[in-house]
């Protein structure tokens, strides 16, 4: 007689799939989910994921999908190998960002909007930088629906606003200061650097100036002011 041995259920990490099919998609992908942790980087209950696979459901493996990006509230910062979403306290990803390639197809799109929309999604935003597309979509009694305000569109979740117009998609964060690539931040970081360094030599050319001025009155016999 066979006694039968159940096998614990595999929840591969990766789904073999690459995250970005070029660089502008990459670029874009990096953006958010950098200047998201940046956002949201003083709140330890909220955890920011790029192409992570989220898993929905126990025990159903061939259920996922890995979001570009995602946020979930109610959730620790951490390394995760996968969002498992029983082990989360069964909290969905709340805001959900797809940044479109020329590998994906409209068909993926939407069967996206529905797993998003089935499993829980409260925001989903979908960029296309090769076209400049941007859509966005609001839980609306229960279904997905499309922002119809999107040009000048602030995220309730994320409270990130967007400004979408036919030249470009420009992202706010809450303190109205604009997403930044590392670039940026670097160029920005170093004119800070250049612009205390040099307010650092001018405070010592005035204290240099003063000193000799008060040498010059001494030698006058001219006791200078404190």
């Amino acid at each position: 007689m066979t006694l039968s041995v159940d096998r614990p259920v595999l929840y591969p990490d990766s789904d073999g799939q690459p995250m970005a099919d070029n660089t502008r998609q990459f670029q874009w992908i990096v953006l958010i989910k950098e200047n998201l942790e940046c956002c949201f980087a003083d709140q330890p209950n909220v955890f920011v994921a790029g192409d992570l696979l989220w898993y929905p459901v126990e025990g159903e493996p061939k259920i996922r999908v890995a979001p570009d990006v995602f946020v979930v509230f109610g959730r620790t910062k951490g390394d995760r190998g996968s969002y498992r979403q029983w082990e989360e306290g069964n909290i969905a990803p709340q805001v959900v960002f797809e940044i479109l390639s020329p590998g994906n197809r409209l068909q993926a799109m939407v069967n996206k909007q529905l797993f998003y929309q089935r499993y829980g999604v409260e925001e989903y935003y979908i960029y296309d930088p090769d076209h400049h597309d941007f859509v966005g979509l609001q839980r609306v009694e229960g279904e997905l629906q499309v922002i119809e305000a999107i040009a000048q569109w602030t995220s309730p979740c994320l409270g990130i606003r967007f400004e979408f117009t036919p030249e470009a998609l420009t992202i706010y964060r809450p303190d109205g200061e604009k997403f930044l690539t590392t670039i940026e931040l670097a160029q920005e970081r170093k004119a800070a650097r250049e612009e205390a360094a040099a307010e650092r030599q001018r405070a010592e050319a005035e204290r240099q100036r003063a000193e000799r001025l008060a040498a010059q009155l001494r030698a006058l016999g001219i006791e200078p002011e404190s």
